[in-house]
């Protein structure tokens, strides 16, 4: 994360006081990291997809920056929530994705390629959701280093610095968090 943390810290402490000149400048200080970060969940040129990287990233920021909730604390920590903010934002489209495709009693048209394809993925995000919510239930930090790394697209130096933990302890959690969800994909 190219982002210098004592000029977010500077910024954020403005922003915190008001100052409309330090959220424009955050914005342009992170919009780079989470738009590559948007990028990485979303892949390249997926046709049909009415989510982009664009949108997510403006969903994500206006979620974790909203003057109301006021929470971010540092730079590593806007991160960690910009993981936790784009699966939310993901797994929400998701969902609403599965209900247009359910509705409500409407007829329903003969899918194309592409929609079977997304809703199939529509499908997989939401069982994926579904399981981390029982991982982070068993082990939370676990679960957090997943977001990180799968919905955030972190390093594993990212990741740590995100959550404030060793290189060491997100490699032992990334695998972990792995091999505990492929084994429940199985099940």
């Amino acid at each position: 994360m190219p982002v210098d943390t004592q000029d977010f810290s500077r910024l954020l402490a403005a922003f915190k006081q008001g100052d409309a000149q330090a959220s424009a400048q955050l914005i342009a200080m992170v919009y780079e990291d989470l738009r590559r970060l948007a990028r990485a969940q979303l892949g390249q040129g997926q046709k049909g997809r009415t989510l982009n990287a664009t949108s997510l990233v403006h969903e994500c920021y206006l979620r974790i920056m909203d003057p109301a909730s006021n929470t971010v604390e540092s730079k590593h920590h806007f991160f960690n929530l910009a993981a936790k903010v784009m699966r939310q934002v993901l797994c929400d489209y998701a969902r609403e994705r599965m209900a247009e495709k359910r509705g409500g009693g409407q007829a329903h048209d003969t899918l194309s390629a592409v929609d079977t394809e997304l809703q199939a993925e529509a499908v997989a995000l939401i069982e994926l959701d579904d399981l981390l919510n029982r991982l982070e239930a068993r082990h939370p930090r676990c679960a957090r280093v997943f977001e990180c790394r799968y919905f955030a697209g972190l390093s594993e130096q990212e990741t740590a610095d995100a959550l404030d933990i060793s290189l060491r302890t997100v490699q032992r959690e990334w695998n972990e968090a792995r091999q505990w969800l492929s084994a429940q994909m199985v099940a």
